[in-house]
């Protein structure tokens, strides 16, 4: 009977007088299965949804809760990462380890589009579920999916966890012989990639169909399990069915609720929070750009410079820092405060200008400037923009009326005589949070950066960071550094002695020159406490030619590491590290920027880290990013190697104004001593990303 039906499954997907019905409009999202990730309930299906569409899951099926978060990375990539509580097994068998607290596992998944679903053909895909670390539920896929009115055919063939069932001979055992067997355990101490199984052992076919009622907020599933469940992380499960069931009900177009009944004998539910990278937003207070008047003011002996400064300030977010008003031309420079996207915060300067120069002043040109650096110019053509601005032809375009520029900015008669010293301050809020720990499964440090700096000249200063803890559970570390003893120097895993010695620390204190050392280059050089946990004295020259989606840095550091125990003292391990860094926005990949740094880390290993990022339209950028180097995994320890992700949030997400600051949430599922590197207290590639811009 399985096999007919799933005979039947596959020639209903294949019949070209069905496929022919298939005209109807697609669903907005398609639903979540169990463990995060376009599905069913158990099983995965060919579909995607839409580009940056993200999905927060919780799902409680007795013996397992999952918690994931899935993101649609390109229209053909899905991602999942994974959170597993495994309840009827313990973290550890020592109480004074790990307390009463339920054993905790990371996933990641991926499913790729091999090609989309047209008038003949299904979607088709290939996945990868949990193939990054341990290997609970580890499974390959390739699914096949037909939308037939209201009804949704799915149809995959399983691998490893999925193919279990072991209901058909593995199709690429007839190819070569080592597809027959799949290899037991997993390479290193986890968190490798496990090629050498993929494809291999048992397989199963397995199915199913979601169902669109005519209650629009209402979807029903049905599928047909190729998992046997003889050999789940939390014991053998009972099996009285091979077909699970499920409703899938949208509260609202962000919230999803689902019950389902899996094995025939166990009641589950979830909820999924779903959004969209690419359209989130907040609605905003902003002023309204400024109108240009039909007659614009006559003569500079009326202009209220005072006034100019504040309207480009409270209607354009630009702080001037100088200006200079030439024949026919102005000269300002200063920084972006408020508005990300550079055409909006160009289109309000020029109109602020515009409002307060007269109709001489032909040029408008703006250099945006960082801790002294001039970065970029925008030239303006005043009577381009003024006749755009005011929609004089049908065709204005504003965007035509200016263009980026190398900044040209001689020994300029400054209307400002400003001081090149002073004391500066300021202060930043900070989050800092660990999943899967002994004694929680979450952790967590909040408080507040407070800096303070004395600038000597536009080149050299010296800069302090003092980190002041207000909330936090770190103290419910029951021990600091792990009994591993692999010979490799302890670079890193003693975090837990500084990020719990006082709730007030020098996070750095050091002396810093930079200057732009010549057409697209830059350089820096820094010396004193740089980080937490190292200090020394280190330098770094950037090429980074404009609007170019090519940069290249090299830094070299000689650093010593600190004491944890005291805010002044050293140990005595020192190293020499430095890295040759390309940063590259692909043009095959839109919004992406590619970071391979080649060289030495803390831990004196070589090798390269590999940061792969993704910004979407609404300025949220996620990250991943791995270290590979001549360390071995048991060198390295639980992980076999440095591996980490994040996301990074326009803080205007959250504001009625507008505003350029962002915030990042890193994931590290585990961080040790390998393919460590410096965290510089200036990144030369940050601090001129106005030359390139990829983050706003």
């Amino acid at each position: 009977m399985k096999k007919l039906y799933l005979s039947t499954v596959i020639s209903t997907l294949l019949s070209p007088a069905v496929v022919a019905e298939t005209n109807q409009p697609l669903p907005a999202t398609y639903s979540q299965m169990t463990q995060g990730g376009v599905g069913l309930i158990q099983m995965p299906t060919a579909r995607h949804n839409q580009a940056g569409s993200f999905s927060l899951n919780y799902q409680d099926s007795q013996e397992y809760r999952f918690w994931s978060a899935s993101l649609q990375l390109f229209p053909w990539m899905e991602t999942t990462v994974r959170y597993t509580d495994v309840r009827t097994q313990l973290y550890s068998q020592f109480p004074g380890f790990s307390g009463d607290q339920t054993l905790k596992d990371k996933g990641i998944d991926a499913k790729f589009r091999l090609w989309q679903e047209s008038e003949f053909l299904p979607d088709l895909s290939v996945g990868f579920r949990d193939f990054g670390g341990t290997g609970f539920f580890e499974s390959e896929f390739i699914a096949a999916s037909k939308r037939i009115g209201p009804f949704d055919f799915h149809l995959g063939l399983g691998f490893g966890y999925l193919g279990s069932k072991g209901n058909i001979n593995n199709p690429f055992c007839q190819l070569k012989d080592s597809f027959c067997d799949r290899p037991g355990g997993f390479n290193g101490l986890g968190g490798k990639i496990d090629y050498q199984r993929f494809f291999k052992g048992p397989a199963s076919l397995y199915g199913g169909v979601e169902y669109q009622t005519p209650w629009a907020p209402l979807r029903l599933k049905l599928e047909y399990d190729g998992n046997n469940y003889k050999q789940d992380r939390a014991g053998v499960l009972q099996q009285d069915s091979d077909y699970n069931l499920a409703a899938v009900y949208s509260v609202t177009e962000s919230f999803d609720l689902n019950l389902n009944y899996q094995r025939g004998n166990t009641f589950g539910f979830g909820v999924n929070y779903k959004i969209d990278f690419n359209t989130v937003s907040q609605v905003k207070i902003d002023p309204p750009p400024m109108e240009i008047p039909a007659q614009q003011i006559l003569s500079m002996d009326t202009l209220d410079k005072d006034q100019l400064r504040r309207d480009l300030y409270n209607n354009a977010g630009f702080v001037v820092n100088n200006y200079v008003v030439k024949d026919d031309e102005i000269l300002l420079k200063g920084t972006q405060v408020a508005y990300r996207e550079e055409d909006i915060a160009i289109d309000r300067i020029g109109r602020v200008l515009a409002n307060h120069l007269p109709q001489r002043i032909k040029t408008y040109r703006v250099v945006i400037i960082s801790a002294d650096l001039a970065l970029v110019e925008t030239v303006i053509d005043a009577e381009k923009f003024v006749s755009a601005a005011r929609y004089e032809t049908p065709d204005a375009d504003i965007e035509q009326s200016y263009q980026r520029v190398e900044p040209k900015i001689q020994d300029e008669n400054w209307a400002v005589k400003r001081k090149d010293s002073g004391f500066g301050y300021g202060t930043e809020l900070f989050w800092i949070q660990t999943f899967g720990s002994p004694e929680r499964f979450y952790m967590y440090q909040g408080g507040m950066f407070a800096s303070g700096s004395y600038q000597f000249n536009p080149n050299f200063s010296l800069q302090s960071t003092a980190k002041i803890n207000l909330l936090t559970n770190f103290d419910e570390f029951n021990f600091k550094v792990d009994n591993q003893n692999t010979g490799v120097p302890r670079v890193r895993t003693f975090i837990r002695e500084y990020v719990t010695r006082s709730d007030v620390t020098m996070d750095n204190f050091y002396g810093h020159w930079k200057d732009q050392l010549t057409k697209d280059w830059y350089g820096q050089a820094y010396a004193g406490y740089l980080e937490t946990m190292y200090g020394g004295v280190g330098g770094e020259i950037l090429y980074k030619p404009l609007d170019s989606s090519l940069a290249i840095g090299f830094d070299l550091n000689y650093v010593r590491q600190r004491d944890y125990d005291s805010e002044v003292a050293f140990f005595d391990y020192k190293t020499l590290t430095g890295h040759l860094s390309f940063y590259w926005k692909p043009a095959m990949l839109d919004d992406t920027l590619i970071t391979a740094s080649f060289g030495q880390y803390l831990a004196k290993d070589k090798g390269v880290t590999i940061d792969f990022a993704k910004r979407f339209d609404s300025g949220v950028i996620v990250g991943a990013y791995a270290a590979i180097t001549d360390m071995s995994a048991a060198e390295y320890g639980e992980g076999s190697f440095t591996k980490g992700f994040y996301v990074s949030i326009p803080f205007d997400l959250f504001s009625f104004k507008s505003d350029t600051g962002r915030g990042r949430i890193p994931w590290i599922p585990i961080s040790r001593d390998g393919g460590q590197m410096l965290n510089k207290p200036v990144n030369l590639n940050a601090l001129t990303e106005d030359r390139s811009p990829f983050i706003r």
